[in-house]
């Protein structure tokens, strides 16, 4: 990090971090989530349904999407990995995907709250999260060009802060300026900018393009001073070579005890962590009864929690190395899952509350702090895990396994959601799944070397 063009290669690297931050922050988790959940719940509704039954399908409905899009990035990951170190350029793919993303989210202002073409946007939405994190992926393959393996914890830590303090910013503006309550008025109690019809809900449904907007103007610093490694190659490699390649990668990562036991264990823990993500804003709706403005500050306190502690996260990364800081991170999301689990608007852990008993809500509120923070370190200290496990000759094909391990069971989490939803008709339930990945996940951790094959 010590010479300006370095910095700059950093720099540009870390604005894609921001640039993309707010398609999980506003679309996945705090804004559109919730507001599809409600949406869906009003339709199922109108066309008969029970309300508590409705809440569950709208839950459900949400979770067979996420499926489907996780098993698409699981098993595209590698092979585009793969793909673009044979290539040796990354570069051109990212800037695809990001295009083709961002095409996407703009579609999401047409869900209208008569959810008149609710599968569609369902459908658009969960498309461009696909693409979105098949260049974040990609992008992800940069990072062992960017310093050395004493640096890339900080590194890495740095820049998932800096991604969190976009998704900060951008939620802060959604709030200040356009999502609006039941009343029509945004957070500060104005009404949604540009003439936006509160009324039909286009403050709120003008998240879409907002993230399309973000991301396009963000991506600018990434195209000015991303480059793809210039000491590789370029070629035009054939699909059957790289189906070789990529088969002949997985049976070494076979025979190497330690990055065989981190992709194992990264492939339950992470699809959990996913699993947290996309259901925090859609719990708090269903359970809680939150609206989208109480909903986008638990998303401001998620956020900014996970821009401080991944920062401190990176720093630990840096002193102790990333296995510490991964096992202390799955543990406070354990104690989140089991929050969720024994939390309604009625009781904790079966102790009755009073009527309107504020104690659910701040209960979520740090439920969200701890969700943000040891989320984000849990991510930075498992992409600086993978560095320490990578072939230096070949990082796009690493982090393309990387990718498949934190999606190969994508329709896990979700699955088991929909399945527990369906059997006990709770949504608190239903979330019983997430706490046993997390500790299948913290089990595996104790085969993975400290510092990866190298200490093996």
């Amino acid at each position: 990090m010590a010479t300006l063009p370095n910095r700059k290669r950093i720099w540009g690297w870390m604005f894609f971090d921001w640039a993309q931050q707010p398609y999980a922050t506003l679309g996945l988790t705090f804004i559109f989530a919730p507001y599809f959940a409600a949406v869906a719940t009003d339709a199922l509704v109108a066309q008969g349904a029970d309300l508590a039954d409705a809440k569950v399908d709208a839950q459900t409905m949400w979770s067979s999407a996420q499926t489907i899009g996780g098993l698409v990035i699981a098993f595209t990951a590698p092979f585009l990995g793969a793909w673009a170190d044979a290539a040796g350029r990354k570069r051109p793919w990212i800037l695809l995907f990001s295009l083709l993303a961002i095409v996407c989210a703009a579609m999401l202002w047409n869900l209208t709250p008569d959810g008149g073409n609710l599968m569609l946007m369902l459908a658009a939405f969960w498309t461009g999260f696909v693409f979105s994190e098949m260049a974040f992926n990609l992008n992800n393959a940069f990072l062992p060009d960017l310093g050395t393996n004493d640096e890339v914890g900080r590194i890495s830590g740095t820049a998932t802060a800096f991604g969190y303090w976009g998704g900060v910013v951008s939620l802060f503006l959604m709030l200040l300026f356009f999502a609006e309550n039941e009343t029509g008025k945004t957070l500060i109690d104005l009404a949604p900018a540009f003439g936006l019809d509160p009324e039909t809900r286009e403050g709120t449904r003008f998240v879409g393009p907002f993230i399309a907007l973000w991301f396009a103007v963000f991506l600018i610093p990434f195209i000015l001073w991303s480059r793809d490694n210039p000491a590789i190659k370029r070629q035009r490699p054939s699909f059957n070579a790289v189906l070789a390649d990529l088969w002949i990668s997985i049976c070494r990562v076979g025979k190497k005890p330690s990055t065989r036991a981190f992709l194992l264990s990264s492939l339950f823990y992470r699809d959990a962590l996913t699993a947290l993500y996309a259901y925090g804003g859609i719990y708090a709706r269903q359970v809680l009864d939150w609206q989208t403005i109480q909903i986008g500050v638990f998303g401001i306190i998620a956020a900014i929690a996970a821009a401080i502690i991944s920062w401190i996260g990176g720093i630990a990364d840096h002193k102790f190395g990333p296995r510490p800081v991964i096992k202390a991170c799955i543990w406070v999301l354990i104690g989140v899952g089991s929050i969720i689990v024994g939390m309604s608007r009625e009781h904790v852990f079966g102790i009755p509350l009073a009527e309107g008993s504020a104690v659910p809500d701040i209960l979520f509120y740090l439920c969200g702090a701890a969700i943000g923070g040891a989320g984000g370190a849990l991510y930075s200290a498992s992409r600086s895990m993978m560095v320490r496990h990578t072939d230096p000759e070949h990082p796009g094909e690493a982090f393309g396994l990387f990718a498949f391990a934190g999606k190969a069971t994508a329709f896990l989490a979700p699955a088991l959601i929909t399945v527990f939803g369906i059997l006990t008709n709770s949504n608190q339930l239903a979330f019983l799944p997430v706490i046993f990945l997390f500790l299948i996940g913290l089990f595996l951790l104790r085969w993975v070397q400290p510092d990866g094959e190298r200490s093996a």
